[in-house]
């Protein structure tokens, strides 16, 4: 079966890889790419970017470009995609969601919408990243007395949330393997006279700068020895093949809300 795709932010970054690694997919068509209005490049071929000619404009229009689609993928803002879920449910689209920044309602909408279509949801599609968040659960369970945990990550200039939803990700993880809640015991920054450290704490750092894709480090800081487990992403290719996989995992499902653990069959 060939899956009809739908790209949501079509002319950007992420966009533009998701756009070329369908079309270079045997089993994957391009039948729409969606942008917000005013963009410049609305009504453009969305392969032009790349020199190739895939016969499908960039519109603007979020229901003629799902009118052909059986899928969403949509790495886009959080606003942006809660719409592009709900116009998913009208069409009967199922969706890959590797938005991040939710608040706590916005991934209630995506769970009721789970309930009514099929839905991967994960701050990290890429294949190596999902295969750390493993790893980290073993580590933390081997680790759990004596060991202070930090994980610092590192983006891009333009990435607007932090810290990143695959550091919040890699710190529910590790919080859930330790039997701990990450809202009670996460530091998110520390300035002036902290104190002694809370040995359950879980600490986040952050660095924005520059074009890194994404780099993320999970430190186990014990006495005589550190252990650190890092992940780092050198291309977007990454998260668009992940994509591309989830897809291939919902179809000839029917509703359900799932991650990439559930993809990769790491559960």
């Amino acid at each position: 079966m060939t899956m009809r795709i739908a790209i949501a932010g079509a002319t950007g970054r992420m966009g533009r890889m998701l756009i070329d690694t369908v079309c270079d997919a045997d089993d994957a068509q391009l039948v729409g790419a969606l942008d917000v209005p005013g963009n410049p490049l609305v009504g453009r071929d969305a392969g032009e970017f790349s020199g190739r000619a895939t016969g499908v404009a960039i519109t603007a229009d979020l229901d003629a470009a799902l009118a052909e689609a059986d899928f969403l993928i949509d790495f886009t803002r959080p606003e942006g995609t809660l719409r592009h879920l709900e116009a998913c449910l009208d069409h009967g689209v199922k969706a890959v969601i590797g938005t991040t920044g939710f608040d706590a309602a916005g991934k209630a909408a995506i769970d009721a919408a789970a309930k009514r279509t099929a839905v991967v949801f994960a701050p990290n599609m890429a294949v190596g990243v999902n295969a750390t968040f493993k790893l980290l659960e073993v580590a933390a369970k081997i680790l759990s007395s004596g060991y202070d945990i930090e994980i610092i990550e590192a983006h891009h200039r333009h990435k607007v949330d932090a810290p990143s939803g695959t550091a919040l990700r890699m710190g529910e993880v590790l919080a859930q393997a330790l039997g701990r809640d990450l809202k009670q015991v996460a530091v998110y920054g520390r300035e002036g006279v902290t104190g002694e450290r809370d040995p359950s704490t879980i600490g986040f750092a952050t660095v924005r700068g520059g074009d890194i894709v994404g780099d993320h480090t999970v430190m186990f800081a014990g006495i005589g020895e550190r252990i650190e487990i890092t992940h780092r992403s050198s291309s977007r290719v990454t998260y668009a093949h992940g994509a591309l996989r989830a897809c291939r995992f919902l179809a000839g499902r029917g509703e359900g809300l799932y991650d990439m653990q559930d993809v990769l069959g790491l559960r």
